[in-house]
């Protein structure tokens, strides 16, 4: 009896051929999805349906929506705008990012407003508010604004980012002929040239040169910081200032790790920047001359509401040929500037400390552009 019960308990527990298919098929399957990455939090869905990216177009509220848009013939598809204009605002600003805007195509770029006074009803007069996106909150900086709305995956499909301050004269600018310069040259982070006769130049880098494309360095043989044709590093070469920085989408898509959630004005950044050139930072990286801004400088950040603007301000504005001529809109009351500016310098050494701690912990990385050690000095 025990033996047949045996037998007949072997012959109920064969593994039947179809269950050996079904593991033929798993082993398989297995190795197959060893070598497929999905995002996390995306590991339960199928591959197919993952979107792993988006983009800043606006979409209609009603409109027929193609089952299989493969099959839609080219010619039929209207074309996305492939760059992005990004632009902290205020509404005192208000004509002159009027300027900057009409000079950047709309079936070019799509334009996003970040608007930091809160006031974003009084742009509807213009024709193209209707299709900017608009972003606002109260007293936040250009790059507090960048960290949360321009992520790498919504920008993805923009092959260039322009992060723009507002007080920039554009009448020697065409953007069209700018990208045609940068792709060009390869560069993957650039910036418009200053006009230095109208502008105010903080860094020699950024002055335009005349009868000239582009440039990448600076000469200076003066004074602590020289700077010659040996120079590797910022000031000297590889870096571009942060009023009107253009970069690449791999570009931008290392800048934005390169952003600190708590560092609003991150002053810095700017020399740590060349690590995102994707390459040689002293070819990847330059200033174009050829087409030149004029920077405003016009104070903004840490303005109370009770501060007077000139009162023929707006009138002034609305009746100026170009850009140039805004200089003469001045705010004369300004408060909070002084700690703008301490906190600006706080900041600027929490970056440092913060970048020459991650370099210390990190024992895998190796830093492309180590600077070799300066000679001691001998000690008579």
């Amino acid at each position: 009896m025990n033996d047949t019960s045996q037998i007949s308990q072997s012959d109920d527990c064969q593994i039947s051929p179809r269950w050996k298919i079904n593991d033929s098929i798993q082993n398989t399957q297995s190795s197959e999805c060893k070598n497929q990455l999905k995002p996390s939090g995306s590991e339960a869905l199928p591959e197919g349906i993952i979107t792993k990216t988006s983009n800043l177009e606006m979409r209609p509220l009603w409109e027929p929506i193609a089952d299989n848009p493969p099959l839609i013939r080219k010619e039929e598809k209207s074309k996305p705008a492939v760059n992005l204009l990004a632009i902290a605002v205020g509404i005192k600003q208000k004509q002159i990012v009027n300027q900057i805007i009409e000079k950047f195509p709309a079936n070019d770029f799509v334009v996003m407003l970040f608007h930091y006074d809160g006031v974003v009803d009084e742009w509807s007069d213009f024709g193209w508010s209707s299709r900017v996106i608009h972003v606002s909150a109260k007293n936040q900086t250009k790059w507090w604004f960048a960290k949360r709305f321009l992520h790498p995956d919504i920008v993805a499909e923009y092959d260039y980012i322009f992060l723009w301050d507002e007080d920039l004269g554009v009448k020697n600018f065409h953007p069209g002929r700018y990208l045609s310069i940068v792709e060009d040259e390869g560069f993957e982070i650039s910036q418009p040239a200053l006009d230095p006769t109208k502008s105010r130049v903080h860094h020699q880098i950024t002055a335009r040169r005349r009868q000239s494309r582009v440039h990448r360095r600076i000469y200076k043989f003066k004074g602590s910081e020289r700077c010659d044709d040996n120079s590797t590093a910022p000031p000297c070469i590889g870096w571009v200032e942060m009023m009107a920085p253009v970069f690449s989408r791999e570009a931008w898509q290392c800048a934005w790790y390169l952003i600190q959630n708590d560092l609003i004005y991150l002053w810095g950044l700017d020399l740590k920047l060349g690590y995102c050139a994707q390459g040689d930072r002293t070819k990847n990286v330059g200033v174009v001359d050829s087409e030149y801004i004029v920077h405003l400088a016009l104070p903004t950040l840490g303005i109370s509401n009770r501060n007077k603007s000139s009162p023929d301000h707006f009138s002034q504005a609305k009746h100026l040929s170009d850009s140039d001529a805004l200089e003469s809109s001045v705010l004369h009351h300004v408060n909070n500037r002084i700690a703008v500016r301490r906190q600006s310098y706080i900041e600027m050494k929490i970056f440092e400390d913060r970048w020459n701690d991650a370099v210390k912990e990190d024992k895998c990385w190796v830093d492309p552009y180590q600077q070799p050690p300066e000679p001691k000095k001998r000690q008579c």
